[in-house]
């Protein structure tokens, strides 16, 4: 069951444009206004029929004759309930083309995720993107302190900035890890950080019973919700991932389980990059990613039909003179591409990812993000992960490239705006006026228009060599490092019912004096 009402994030697009834009606090930081892009182009699809239905039928094969070991008793038990093939004294499971596509039938298309604020509601599926803030990584980095091991005052930070920054949706996880949290209560501190720092839209991990409960109900609790209303709706979510090749573990298995029986919504994103946790080839690759998801999908509906459930990829390759894998390549766009085809074939929303795997802030993150965001776009992925501040593959944040990423988002956004063309758009009579020798700089069509008609982007320097030269020649990760610093400078937390506080403080106390999560499971 979703909500049906659209969002006020989700206004129409002429609407929000008519908006304007709004201004950070940093000096001269102009920003679109809250609200999600929808996408104007039609997706770029690689695939022809023939093609869709080839990978189709290749992952139907997989799940009939290979089957996917599933490392949960329950779950086993319940698909075993189903139908499937189950043999005892064994972890796989093999299911019947049919059940599968009946379970798929029953996700929604389209889903409206509700947070704390219900005015930063936002919708998964159909043209809407949502972008979503670095998660996960180990390490974080920024040009005063170099590279980190995470700790709990970035983790805070990063946070900071992501409420900050109009163009960042929700939070997809950590957006670093803070290991100076002992593991058994860092869940109760890190979602208490996400739910006072930020009114947005939060994730918890699949790590442990224990985690997974303690996350729904302080997400319940900073809403001011009872249990009942709470399972109304989508107000939190999960992503787990499949332990690929062809296998689901126990945590991520019990932890999506346990979200989709409260109506909670669960990405499934198989960890398939080619060459290493799947074939070489992009057709052999989506074919298993798209088994491993589907397979996920068809359980969680029989735990809960009509739970809100998304196709996830995170296909790349691997660089096979190293083992290391590569992202922003042709195969990861294509990837991307390819996945989109098949989230829309079985009418999912679908999650994609800004990667990239240079170590520094430099060309290579830069073009590396830009091919995978317009992989994203051009593909129309409703939910990117990663979407400003991922690094090294992963396993780091920067807090450079997330100013530098905002750019790249605001600017894909700007970009999907509508284009409605009026008899003013025209400009017949300011051409008639500026006739063969004259130029537009100074024509009145242009001065009443200048400070809207184009994007105005806080990062790029477009003058000539000698006017940047004069300013001081500052390179965009230096820009890049002071805008963050005056964003965190000038932060204001948003508004929280002081009742919810107070019992969400109660909640973690009680918590932590329980011992928290056990870290053995």
């Amino acid at each position: 069951m979703t909500d049906s009402t659209e969002p006020s994030s989700a206004m129409p697009r002429a609407a929000r444009r008519r908006k304007g834009r709004t201004t950070a606090p940093a000096r001269g930081l102009v920003q679109l206004p809250w609200g999600q892009p929808q996408y104007l182009d039609t997706p770029i699809e690689p695939l022809d029929a023939e093609g869709i239905d080839k990978i189709h039928n290749a992952a139907m094969h997989i799940l009939e004759e290979i089957g996917i070991d599933f490392l949960h008793d329950d779950a086993r038990e319940i698909l075993a309930q189903s139908g499937c093939d189950v043999k005892k004294d064994s972890v796989t499971v093999r299911m019947d083309r049919a059940l599968v596509m009946e379970q798929v039938a029953k996700a929604p298309k389209r889903i409206v995720m509700t947070p704390r604020n219900p005015d930063r509601a936002l919708v998964f599926g159909g043209t809407y993107a949502a972008f979503g803030l670095v998660s996960s990584p180990p390490n974080v980095s920024d040009l005063d302190h170099g590279r980190r091991v995470g700790n709990r005052a970035d983790y805070q930070n990063l946070l900071k900035l992501a409420q900050s920054f109009e163009c960042i949706h929700f939070t997809g996880g950590y957006p670093v890890e803070p290991v100076d949290l002992h593991p058994s209560i860092r869940h109760l501190d890190c979602l208490f950080d996400l739910l006072t720092l930020t009114d947005k839209l939060v994730h918890a991990y699949s790590l442990g019973v224990e985690r997974v409960e303690d996350a729904m109900a302080m997400v319940r609790i900073a809403a001011g919700l009872d249990q009942e209303t709470f399972e109304q709706a989508p107000r939190m979510f999960t992503n787990i991932n499949s332990s690929s090749p062809l296998k689901h573990d126990w945590p991520m298995l019990d932890g999506a389980m346990r979200l989709a029986r409260h109506n909670q919504l669960v990405i499934i994103t198989p960890f398939t990059l080619a060459g290493a946790m799947a074939p070489i080839t992009l057709a052999g690759a989506i074919a298993q990613q798209t088994a491993e998801c589907l397979a996920a999908v068809t359980l969680l509906q029989l735990v809960r039909p009509g739970v809100p459930v998304a196709y996830g990829s995170f296909t790349s390759n691997v660089d096979m003179k190293s083992g290391a894998p590569a992202f922003g390549t042709p195969e990861y766009v294509r990837a991307t591409q390819m996945s989109g085809q098949m989230a829309r074939y079985y009418g999912l929303p679908w999650r994609a990812s800004n990667a990239n795997a240079a170590n520094c802030v430099d060309a290579q993150a830069t073009w590396e993000s830009a091919a995978s965001l317009w992989a994203c776009s051009s593909a129309n992925a409703n939910i990117v992960y990663h979407a400003a501040g991922w690094m090294e593959g992963g396993l780091c944040a920067s807090f450079e490239k997330f100013i530098i990423d905002c750019e790249l988002l605001q600017q894909l956004s700007y970009y999907h705006q509508p284009i409605g063309i009026t008899d003013e758009d025209l400009a017949l009579e300011a051409i008639r006026a500026v006739g063969p020798t004259g130029h537009f700089l100074g024509a009145e069509h242009t001065r009443s228009r200048y400070k809207s008609a184009f994007y105005s982007p806080f990062l790029s320097d477009w003058s000539n060599f000698e006017n940047w030269e004069q300013a001081g020649a500052v390179e965009t990760p230096g820009r890049a490092n002071r805008i963050f610093k005056e964003v965190l400078a000038q932060y204001q937390p948003p508004p929280m019912d002081l009742g919810a506080r107070e019992e969400l403080e109660a909640f973690v106390v009680k918590r932590k004096s329980e011992g928290g999560s056990p870290t053995d499971f």
